[in-house]
């Protein structure tokens, strides 16, 4: 069975002494319309990042940054490793799935996989060594909230190499399925709200 991590987002949520700030990866802007009868392919980002802001979230950002910064660090590792001629082929960290499947079976792959984060990690990073000082709070009144389209992402946010002191870089990771939930839970009519856009990073 799958962890539901949804009370420890209401319990972040509800708790004014602490910034809450939600990642939405690019799949979720799709699957979410499924939950609410809305018909395949219609945008549903604004409503989105707008049920987000009406549960409370601070600021809603767009895990695509993250990816961005992932794709820059893996293709200037694989020139690297091309010029040196080490550690080839080069496989991707994005999954983490794929990196369980990888560190159970092919242990002496290690060496070939990247040593760039995953576009969630990267962003939770991000978020917590640089926006968190930015703006003054302790990073451990900066609660980052990834939702995702895979169950995978759970065990990759509680990875004790991503975070700082024991502090999770991405501390609640919920799926698209949860996220449809909260947003029941809480009352909303989603296919009428006003759309809101990301915040920008």
């Amino acid at each position: 069975s799958i962890r539901q991590d949804v009370d420890p987002v209401w319990k972040a949520l509800a708790d004014k002494n602490i910034r809450v700030v939600a990642q939405i990866a690019p799949a979720v802007r799709v699957a979410i319309g499924d939950k609410f009868g809305i018909p395949k392919g219609e945008n549903t980002l604004g409503r989105l990042v707008a049920a987000l802001r009406h549960m409370g979230f601070d600021e809603v950002y767009d895990t695509n940054f993250g990816a961005d910064l992932t794709v820059m660090e893996e293709s200037a590792e694989l020139l690297e490793r091309l010029k040196s001629g080490k550690n080839l082929p080069l496989f991707t960290s994005c999954c983490p799935g794929w990196v369980s499947f990888m560190e159970k079976h092919f242990p002496e792959l290690g060496e070939n996989l990247s040593t760039a984060k995953s576009p969630q990690q990267m962003f939770g990073a991000i978020a917590k060594n640089y926006l968190a000082p930015k703006l003054g709070i302790d990073r451990r009144n900066f609660i980052v909230v990834s939702v995702m389209p895979c169950v995978a992402k759970k065990s990759e946010a509680a990875r004790p190499e991503f975070g700082k002191d024991g502090d999770p870089d991405v501390n609640i990771s919920i799926t698209t399925r949860e996220l449809a939930h909260m947003i029941r839970f809480a009352n909303m009519n989603f296919d009428e709200l006003e759309e809101s856009d990301f915040d920008r990073p």
